[in-house]
């Protein structure tokens, strides 16, 4: 059976489909179609009372037809088509077929807003997730110290400690010595040079020694967790370790995360003593004795002053070995992968040791301290 018969008149073009207009039949009546409308350039009307059944293709016809009068500017309409499926060639209009430049632009924009706004929420969960599962691990462990893996957290004293005690003091000795210079320019105006050890002393011990070593800390340590971990994962040895029933956040996490809370603090009495020893250097070049400076620095950094520099220490070590694991745990496949981990892994914790860092410095304006 025909699914169309043609009627050629003197003005136009009348069409009579009947049948079912659907994908397995409205292949074969596409190209007659298409030939006998290119070749009799008149209006076009298409009767569709006959028609039993249309989906999509049927549609897709009728739009191209309709298309092709409109380029010529001919005269185009479908009658008595079924009001089901007058409603679904009626969707089809112009408007949803052209869409403008600027139309996609906005959609463009909008659809990046909504990919990086998901985007965020997800790392943000995932983020509060990590941290829950470290703290509840890191106590478990605590509480069982005999299931710490002492080995890599001795090992990781070594690396992320011992070896970091030169670079920090050299540091803390050249950030004294620029610090002191600075300021002894600007109070020379006043007479009042004294006061530069008064300055060296509450910086440093106060701020500048948990802050540098910290960085310190997320330069050489962070790196090295998210590039050990990330090649880890890389090389599916954490799958492994999860086939033989083995918990990465104790075998990996826990240990590298107990010896920076450890280091944290002890470099930064370091790098106290570094900087200080800087701030002297200079003291004593510009003409005051030792003792002037050391009783100086004393009036000025009491116990507190310590407490509170060796608790942002601490703070600022648990970001570093907790977001340097993090990165390390979510490395992708590729050759570029550990790299982007790393990177990652230092970017972020000098990021949030600012951001805890000025929180700290809001609570303890406001407590007094």
């Amino acid at each position: 059976m025909s699914l169309a018969r043609f009627e050629l008149l003197p003005e136009e073009l009348r069409v009579f489909l009947s049948g079912d207009l659907t994908m397995a039949n409205t292949g074969k009546l596409w190209p007659e179609m298409q030939r006998f409308v290119s070749q009799n350039k008149m209006r076009v009307i298409v009767d569709a009372a006959s028609v039993s059944r249309m989906d999509s293709t049927g549609v897709a016809l009728l739009v191209h037809v309709r298309q092709h009068q409109e380029a010529i500017n001919q005269q185009f309409s479908v009658v008595g088509l079924p009001e089901p499926y007058e409603k679904l060639y009626h969707l089809f209009d112009q408007g949803t077929l052209e869409q403008t430049w600027e139309d996609e632009e906005i959609y463009w924009h909008l659809d990046q807003i909504g990919r990086a706004t998901l985007s965020a929420w997800e790392r943000f969960q995932s983020l509060i997730a990590y941290s829950g599962e470290i703290t509840v691990n890191l106590l478990q462990s605590l509480l069982s110290p005999g299931k710490i893996r002492w080995k890599d957290f001795f090992k990781t004293v070594e690396h992320a400690g011992v070896y970091a005690i030169p670079i920090t003091m050299l540091i803390g000795f050249l950030l004294g010595l620029i610090l002191a210079f600075q300021s002894a320019i600007p109070m020379r105006r006043f007479g009042a040079e004294i006061f530069v050890a008064n300055l060296i002393g509450l910086s440093v011990i106060r701020e500048l020694g948990p802050l540098m070593t910290a960085v310190v800390l997320a330069g050489r340590s962070g790196s090295a967790f998210a590039a050990e971990i990330g090649t880890m994962r890389i090389n599916e040895e954490i799958d492994a370790l999860i086939t033989m029933g083995f918990n990465p956040m104790k075998f990996l996490v826990v240990p590298r995360l107990l010896a920076v809370l450890l280091l944290s603090p002890l470099l930064t009495m370091f790098f106290n003593l570094a900087g200080l020893a800087g701030g002297a250097v200079v003291m004593l070049s510009l003409g005051f004795p030792l003792v002037t400076y050391i009783s100086q620095v004393q009036s000025t950094a009491d116990y507190s002053d310590l407490l509170g520099g060796l608790f942002k220490a601490v703070v600022f070590g648990w970001l570093v070995a907790a977001i340097g694991c993090y990165r390390g745990l979510q490395t992708l496949t590729g050759a570029s992968a550990v790299g982007a981990s790393t990177t990652s892994a230092v970017v972020s914790g000098i990021v949030l040791i600012a951001v805890f860092d000025g929180v700290f410095s809001v609570m303890f304006f406001f407590l007094g301290w």
